[in-house]
Formats: C-alpha cells, sequence, structure tokens
C-alpha cells in the first residue's frame, strides 16, 4: 500500500466513531435512531416530558464502539406536545473518540403520527461534537477533517399487533456524513417480543427478547486528503439481547456483531492503537457483548405539573 493510499484510509478511518451517539432507542440496548414515543397514558396528555439515563459496559452504535470499548453514561430528555403528536429532545453521552470530543450531544425534533396499531415517526437528528480537534501527523499532514458536526434525516414505523409483540422498520441518511461529503443511509429493522409472567415455569413479569438487523450504505469519502476519493466500505450489523424491567429501571445484556473485517473496522474508526502500531487494524467493529443499566421516566405519571389533574 502507498504512504498516500495509507493516510486516505486513516483520513476516513478518523470520522466514523464521531457520528454515532446517545439517544433512546424503542429496543433495550439497541442502537440509536429517533427517541422512543413513551407510553401513552390513559387519557390524553397534551404536553408531556420524558427523561432517564442510562450506564453501559460500552457505548455501540450501529456495530461501532464509541467508548473505545469502555463503559459510557448518557442522559437525555425530550418535550412532547399534542399527545406526542410533536417532540423535541436533547441527549449528551460520553464518547472516547480519536479527535477528543468532551461529549457527544444530539438534538432532536419530528412528528409522530398514529394510525391504529402503527406509529410513525419522522425526525431529524443533528450530532455535535463539542472540543473536538483534526487529527494531524508528525509531517503535519490533517488525517480528519476539522468538524464532523452533521445532520441526519430520519423515518420509522413502529407496529404493535398486541401487548406480546413490537416491529419496527426504518432508514436514516445524510448527505454530508462526518463533514467528509459522503452520502451515508442507514436501513433497519427489529422486533421485540414480551414474555408472559410463568413462562418455563418460572419467568417473573418483566423480561423481553429483541433482536435488530441493519445494513449501512456509505458513499465515497470526498474532502480532499492525499490520496483523493475513496470509497467508504458497506457493512452489515445485528444484535440480539435479554432485558428485564422493574417500575423505570430496565437492565438490558446484549450480542453486538458486524461483518467488518478488522483493516475495514480500521478505516472506519481512525483507531490510534492501528495508527500507532502501524498495523492498520481495529477491534472496535468485533463481535461482543454488553450490558446496560437504565432509567427511564415520564413527566405525566409523577406528581407535578404535567401529571393529569
Amino acid at each position: 500500500m502507498s504512504r498516500a493510499s495509507f493516510k486516505s484510509i486513516m483520513a476516513g478511518g478518523a470520522l466514523t466513531l464521531l457520528a454515532f451517539g446517545a439517544g433512546a432507542a424503542d429496543l433495550p440496548g439497541a442502537p440509536k435512531v429517533l427517541p422512543p414515543a413513551a407510553a401513552t397514558p390513559a387519557e390524553s396528555t397534551p404536553v408531556d416530558f420524558i427523561f432517564g439515563t442510562k450506564l453501559m459496559s460500552d457505548y455501540n452504535f450501529r456495530g461501532i464502539s464509541q467508548s473505545k470499548r469502555d463503559f459510557s453514561v448518557m442522559g437525555y430528555g425530550e418535550l412532547q406536545l399534542f399527545d406526542n403528536f410533536l417532540y423535541a429532545g436533547v441527549a449528551g453521552n460520553k464518547v472516547n473518540l480519536p479527535t477528543g470530543p468532551s461529549a457527544e450531544v444530539n438534538f432532536t425534533g419530528g412528528i409522530r403520527p398514529k394510525f391504529g396499531p402503527f406509529t410513525f415517526d419522522l425526525g431529524v437528528i443533528y450530532y455535535y461534537y463539542p472540543g473536538e480537534r483534526a487529527l494531524i501527523d508528525a509531517t503535519g499532514t490533517y488525517l480528519s477533517v476539522r468538524n464532523t458536526d452533521f445532520l441526519e434525516y430520519g423515518g420509522k414505523v413502529t407496529y404493535v399487533p398486541n401487548d406480546d409483540w413490537q416491529f419496527q422498520a426504518g432508514a436514516y441518511t445524510t448527505g454530508n456524513w462526518l463533514g467528509s461529503h459522503a452520502a451515508a443511509t442507514w436501513v433497519f429493522g427489529n422486533a421485540k417480543y414480551n414474555i408472559p409472567s410463568g413462562a418455563l415455569g418460572f419467568m417473573p413479569a418483566g423480561f423481553s427478547v429483541s433482536g435488530e438487523y441493519g445494513h449501512y450504505f456509505l458513499g465515497t469519502f470526498n474532502s480532499g486528503f492525499a490520496g483523493g476519493p475513496f470509497a467508504l466500505p458497506d457493512y452489515n450489523y445485528g444484535n440480539v439481547g435479554i432485558s428485564y424491567t422493574w417500575e423505570v429501571f430496565t437492565l438490558d445484556v446484549r450480542y453486538h456483531t458486524t461483518d467488518l473485517s478488522s483493516t475495514k473496522c480500521f478505516a472506519l474508526t481512525g483507531d490510534p492503537r492501528g495508527i500507532n502500531s502501524g498495523s492498520g487494524r481495529s477491534n472496535w467493529c468485533g463481535d461482543t457483548f454488553v450490558a446496560s443499566l437504565s432509567m427511564d421516566l415520564t413527566a405525566s405519571k409523577l406528581p407535578g405539573i404535567f401529571a393529569p389533574k
């Protein structure tokens, strides 16, 4: 591999981890998408607010670690208007990324029309990484863009036929992924099954199993780095896990996997260990188990100004 080509790979690699941030997901432990709709109270709630936090053994988003295989913590809040038809929210996550941002902050907004058992979610996510800096090698060559903030458009539909099952499908797209001028589209589908109380003769209420499959279509990195434009690798991702919910707490254990090789993973992450060792490899996309503990609260279910009178 030529020196110019290797620099191009590192330039593209330093970007990907910066794109993926904190946010609640419809399935416990699933990758971040637009924030979930809170459970609808028995009576109409014109104004509501959901908020919560999550502690994770690894911040894994769309199959790639955002915390260098280390623990992370996330917090979020979302204002919902007109019985959750219109929403706006913010989420923050502890990250450990090559360009060194102090956090990842996601701003979200959109609408959630409902038609019987179907709920649609159409909105946007703005990914903001305060305090990040471009990667520069010893020769003064830039290995990443200066600013990786970007806007992603998304849509999903959730189908809940009964109290036991939930199905979901969606897509998210951007034309300037991580400031690279590369188009990127994420498509996914997932399912969740609430295990009935007493299953197997001992299972208490609150357990569920869920899984997800997705594919990332990534375009051409074209930000003027040495080596010229090059195609970013597409990849497949999946996860499966089991969760237990009690009151407002959810404990989740999940297995994540991708079909990215260690060299392609390095091209998408810019893992400093792959740069410092000269190996051009990373394990941030490999098979892994992640445990998380989350707390999710809904203002209308708590004493206060949002509670039904």
